[in-house]
């Protein structure tokens, strides 16, 4: 289903050009951020069919591709319609990394490769990597120019996503991003936080224009980005060339129809606000595709359950018929469920423009042991690489 735009609006002609990767042309410049247990080909698929963009899988361990662990390789599965295929490595070693990349390229498996350096989750930074890893800048450029070496051989552009730094004593987006712009990666995006931050606080956009400023190729902004108004005023604010969206589309598919509306038509674009009703048709349409991708209804169902709570925020619905929902094991139990909502109900607007999804308070980052101690050691750390993908 594809929800319509509500009203007439005037067309002024796009807000910005589309955002070239390699020889693609990505058209709003609009990027799903990958998340894990989330971006899986189910959801990617849903909101495909709400607007244009690049959807981006799950993020996938470069050791764990490498050794063909099944459950990765059922991670990074794609639907024969996904016309431009993005999957997000993550690795700390370099010839590890690079040997995942070339795997991609030999095997076809994606048509552009997004390198983390962004994860704030302390399984990932007490290990050295994510956005733990540019303070080692050294082993970052080893990282990045072996992994673009590796693409190049066919043709696949990479691209990199990071923070702002470890904290804000240890700030490395600016001088990570011209190493990588030097190693001849297609584009650089910036969520505006640092590791410390996770998700709490506000994310610094003038960090994004300070990293715009400073590089030639692409910048995509990342961070607070929950209506398409927030796009177009991220883009007049930093000059980005496009956006990557993560927690506002959860129990929002139809945002992705909202920021195409925004890129194409301007700042006098009408929202998607949908009734009760028209989510809830959502909802069962993202249950069955759940349900198709991983072939058993059970699991799909109860995969689906997580997804509850973010597309009813803010409606009026009884807490007994949300626990319902939230335990459901069959699409026929769901759409029974699903039934008993007043489809004429209006879309909340007042949780338009709120936070969705983690909103956590900061945190300590965890770290290796000295990994402070000196920004030129390249060694990798001993244990960094994990088998299990998905963050």
């Amino acid at each position: 289903m594809t929800l319509t735009l509500m009203g007439e609006a005037s067309h002024p002609g796009p807000v910005t050009a589309p955002l070239m990767l390699g020889n693609h042309a990505v058209n709003p410049p609009v990027v799903l951020a990958p998340m894990a247990g989330i971006t899986n080909v189910a959801f990617r698929r849903l909101c495909r069919e709400q607007g244009g963009g690049v959807y981006v899988c799950e993020m996938i361990t470069t050791r764990a591709l490498v050794e063909r662990i099944p459950k990765t390789l059922k991670m990074i599965a794609f639907a024969e319609d996904e016309g431009f295929r993005s999957l997000q490595l993550y690795g700390v070693d370099p010839d590890v990394t690079a040997a995942a990349v070339r795997m991609v390229g030999e095997r076809n498996l994606a048509d552009h490769v997004d390198l983390n350096f962004g994860c704030p989750v302390p399984k990932v930074t007490r290990r050295g990597g994510g956005s733990a890893l540019p303070w080692r800048r050294k082993l970052f450029g080893r990282i990045v120019r072996q992994a673009v070496q590796a693409a190049e051989a066919y043709g696949l552009p990479l691209t990199i996503k990071m923070r702002k730094g470890i904290d804000q004593d240890h700030l490395t987006y600016v001088e990570a991003g011209l190493t990588a712009q030097d190693a001849g990666v297609a584009a650089v995006a910036l969520h505006a936080r640092t590791a410390e931050q996770r998700y709490s606080g506000q994310a610094d956009w003038d960090a994004i224009a300070t990293l715009k400023q400073a590089l030639d190729v692409p910048v995509l902004g990342n961070g607070d980005i929950w209506e398409g108004s927030d796009a177009l005023r991220m883009v007049a604010h930093t000059g980005v060339d496009g956006v990557v969206v993560g927690r506002g589309c959860l129990g929002r598919p139809w945002l992705f129809a909202d920021l195409e509306a925004a890129f194409t038509q301007g700042p006098d674009y009408q929202p998607v606000l949908p009734t009760l009703g028209e989510v809830a048709k959502i909802m069962s349409r993202h249950a069955q595709l759940l349900v198709e991708a991983l072939e058993d209804e059970r699991h799909g169902c109860a995969d689906f359950r997580k997804h509850v709570a973010w597309y009813l925020k803010g409606f009026p619905v009884g807490g007994d018929l949300r626990r319902s929902l939230a335990m459901i094991s069959s699409l026929a139990e769901l759409d029974d469920l699903l039934g008993k909502l007043d489809p004429a109900v209006p879309f909340p607007v007042e949780s338009l423009g709120q936070p969705r999804g983690r909103v956590n308070a900061p945190g300590k980052v965890s770290l290796p042991h000295g990994w402070l101690d000196s920004r030129d050691d390249d060694t990798v750390p001993e244990g960094a690489e994990m088998e299990d993908s998905g963050g």
